[in-house]
């Protein structure tokens, strides 16, 4: 079982900000921006492009709406998405809110947030997914 894995089960505590029957999204424990997020499927697997061609859409679905709830919580240009995936064996999303392409940029330092800021962003973005 992953990390991720156990956080979609609440077997390790996360920042909350959506979650369906079959997908989970939490806040990034170490941010490029204030609002990055990680969507992931609650089934492990491995390799986003691996997920059978139902799941796929319905993931994409549930990040959209995801990201239509930073971009409320969190007024940007765009959020982009990010498919990298090596650092846990587990598909995953990132959706960051930028205002340039620089906030998209994984080698700039990481965000350390208090957990009461973290706490806010989630119920935030949150609040805004559930709107749609």
């Amino acid at each position: 079982m992953s990390i991720f894995s156990k956080i979609a089960a609440g077997e390790i505590p996360s920042y909350k900000c959506a979650e369906s029957e079959k997908f989970y999204a939490f806040l990034d424990i170490n941010p490029l921006v204030k609002g990055h997020t990680l969507v992931i499927p609650r089934e492990c697997t491995d390799y986003f492009f691996d997920l059978d061609d139902e799941t796929l859409a319905e993931y994409q679905l549930f990040a959209k709406r995801v990201a239509k709830a930073i971009k409320k919580a969190f007024p940007c240009k765009k959020v982009a998405q990010v498919v990298l995936g090596l650092e846990v064996p587990h598909a995953h999303i990132h959706l960051i809110p930028m205002q340039s392409e620089a906030d998209a940029d994984f080698r700039r330092e990481k965000l350390q947030l208090p957990q009461e800021e973290m706490a806010d962003i989630a119920a935030r973005i949150y609040a805004e997914f559930q709107k749609l």
